[in-house]
């Protein structure tokens, strides 16, 4: 059974394209929700963080202040790559248990950030959703109202287009209609059925 990552910057619509693939019929292993799940209240994850950046990244209700711990950790590099050694670990272990559960020819592992946390040699191929930066920058706008300011520094803390679209073995161009979307991911599918079967 294969497992196809499937990664892109801020804004390049994984979103749109998992939701695609799940019409197959396809799981869909998700990185930012194992990423949610962990650290709701009571998880060990979230203690670990509280002890690591202090009481303050929480809510009153003891939920996580995700605001708080973003401003904390994109301002500083070092408490960045804590918060990582904290959860990344975590999520590979969950998104590999889940991956084993399955009975589909393939998987897609969702990790906007594969190529940065140089976890390539997790999946077995690995499709990168493109667009350009300008569409990336209006998408986010759009979906969480924030600055152009802050979205340019969330791209630049990701590694560069050229980059990532260097590992791909497959690229999804998102700059085009939804039904011109939909046929890449219809392609795809039966390549990584006709690959699984081989």
């Amino acid at each position: 059974m294969l497992k196809i990552g499937l990664t892109g910057g801020i804004g390049c619509g994984k979103s749109t394209v998992t939701a695609l693939f799940s019409n197959y019929d396809i799981p869909i292993i998700d990185a930012d929700i194992i990423a949610h799940q962990l650290v709701q209240p009571g998880q060990a994850a979230l203690k670990h963080i509280e002890q690591t950046f202090g009481p303050a990244i929480l809510n009153s209700d003891d939920s996580l202040n995700r605001q708080q711990l973003r401003d904390i950790v994109f301002s500083d590099t070092a408490k960045k790559a804590q918060l990582e050694s904290i959860l990344h670990p975590l999520i590979f272990q969950q998104m590999q248990a889940e991956h084993l559960q399955q009975s589909s020819p393939y998987s897609i592992i969702c990790i906007p950030l594969l190529i940065e946390t140089k976890m390539t040699s997790f999946v077995d191929r690995i499709v990168v959703v493109d667009c350009a930066i300008e569409t990336q920058i209006e998408r986010v706008k759009q979906r969480d109202q924030l600055s152009t300011e802050r979205i340019l520094s969330i791209i630049a803390s990701q590694v560069t287009r050229k980059t990532r679209l260097s590992y791909a073995n497959d690229i999804i161009d998102n700059s085009k209609s939804t039904t011109q979307l939909a046929e890449q991911v219809k392609k795809l599918h039966n390549q990584y059925l006709l690959l699984n079967s081989n």
